[in-house]
């Protein structure tokens, strides 16, 4: 037996080796020296824009920013002359970090059994290492809404950064709210073809209702007696106010009818999706109910509908006020994120009103703003540094993206094929 003992260690050897080279890039360390950005057009994500400006970076938060700004000694430099530098992306309405490979059953935990799952928290099943993420990363997407999805109530979400060791050092903020999905009146027959009516709307509304009522009073009681209980308990920061409730609704008539239920329990609704929502948005406006707008990518949401409707929900939702971000649904889909944000951009909306609508429009409307969202002092120092426009596909080229100041490894899977492909058929061609 002894003498195989090498020819085994030697296999386990080049067995983790193989695995090693498939890893994801180390989680970047914490900051320890001061940094300066030089000579860059910043993105501030308010809407404004410094030219030749400098940003000053220590333990993590941004300092200064500014142009005519001094380096102080002992800084180091990055020059980011003919530059932009825009706030890290933050991709709502996610599956990123719960999804791995769609057809494989075992890394999907986005989703729990049953009708009813307030209890159900994202951020427990957040996967750091999957291999999705820094393919996501390296397009300026910096955090991420963790979303179950599910039947009548999915569960909760949680916002998360993309490069940590594990969930609970990538968790920014857990349980930010409940995630709702009201019934749909109508589903798409695929095989006739038929736009058929939901017979059991009426009975899942009451039902949604029902349940609601529960929670309030459930989460009311100032002294709970025997058994807690997880589902009611799990609606109890979103009807006191402290927390989201995430409606998922496309409909204009859904839209109003979830929003003034979700107020009559005592909750903020912020509704996701929001494909009819220009159609309400004096409503919304009204009762000061932001939207996490649906990917322009997508399909009309009625069938008489024009074929370009969702292109111009953003401007449209601009101009009559509503306070709104940008989203795409999906886990690997969110590297096209920015590319969303600038379809709206062709279709009306100004440029800056898209960036922020993937920056801080994004981070006030989930509760992260005083931290995340814009490049001001005193917030955490998310950004990417891009070589060309962020939100056009055809120049995007992210340079370097840090995250809480942490200079992080933009290399990912995609790269790695691209380069062993490329060198491949180069040297046929040699």
């Amino acid at each position: 037996m002894k003498r195989h003992i090498p020819s085994v260690l030697t296999a386990l050897f080049l067995l983790l080796c193989t695995c090693v080279r498939a890893q994801n890039p180390t989680p970047a360390p914490p900051q320890t020296t001061p940094f300066a950005v030089t000579n860059a057009r910043v993105h501030v994500g308010d809407g404004t824009v410094l030219e030749s400006a400098t940003l000053l970076i220590s333990d993590g938060r941004i300092e200064n920013v500014g142009p005519n700004l001094s380096v102080p000694a002992g800084y180091e430099t990055v020059d980011a002359s003919g530059r932009d530098v825009y706030p890290g992306m933050i991709a709502l309405n996610s599956q990123l970090g719960l999804t791995e490979i769609g057809a494989v059953r075992a890394t999907n935990d986005q989703r729990e059994v049953g009708t009813f799952n307030p209890n159900a928290r994202a951020v427990v099943a957040f996967n750091t290492d999957s291999q999705v993420i820094p393919t996501v990363r390296c397009r300026g997407v910096l955090l991420a809404q963790a979303t179950p999805e599910g039947t009548l109530v999915g569960g909760r979400s949680a916002i998360m950064q993309l490069d940590g060791w594990n969930f609970e050092d990538a968790t920014v903020r857990a349980d930010d709210g409940v995630h709702i999905n009201w019934p749909n009146r109508n589903s798409y027959n695929w095989q006739t073809g038929d736009l058929m009516p939901n017979e059991n709307y009426d009975e899942q509304v009451r039902e949604l209702e029902a349940f609601l009522e529960q929670a309030v009073g459930y989460c009311g009681r100032e002294k709970r007696e025997g058994n807690r209980l997880l589902k009611l308990e799990g609606f109890c920061d979103a009807v006191s106010g402290t927390a989201r409730a995430y409606l998922h609704a496309d409909e204009a008539r859904n839209i109003q009818a979830g929003v003034l239920l979700l107020k009559r329990m005592g909750a903020r609704p912020v509704v996701v999706g929001g494909y009819q929502a220009h159609l309400v948005a004096d409503f919304l406006k009204r009762e000061d109910v932001p939207v996490i707008l649906g990917s322009t990518q997508a399909l009309p949401a009625a069938q008489d509908s024009p074929v370009d409707e969702p292109y111009h929900n953003p401007a449209l939702l601009a101009e009559a006020g509503v306070d709104f971000a940008i989203s795409h649904e999906g886990y690997w889909q969110q590297r096209n994120l920015p590319f969303v944000a600038g379809q709206a951009v062709a279709f009306g909306l100004p440029y800056e009103k898209a960036v922020e609508a993937v920056t801080l429009a994004a981070a006030r409307i989930v509760g992260i703003d005083e931290d995340y969202g814009s490049i001001v002092s005193g917030k955490s120092a998310t950004f990417v540094i891009v070589d060309g426009d962020l939100l056009d596909m055809r120049h995007s080229n992210v340079e370097k993206a840090y995250i809480d100041g942490r200079d992080i490894n933009l290399d990912n899977k995609q790269a790695e094929l691209y380069r062993k492909f490329g060198e491949k058929y180069s040297r046929q061609s040699r």
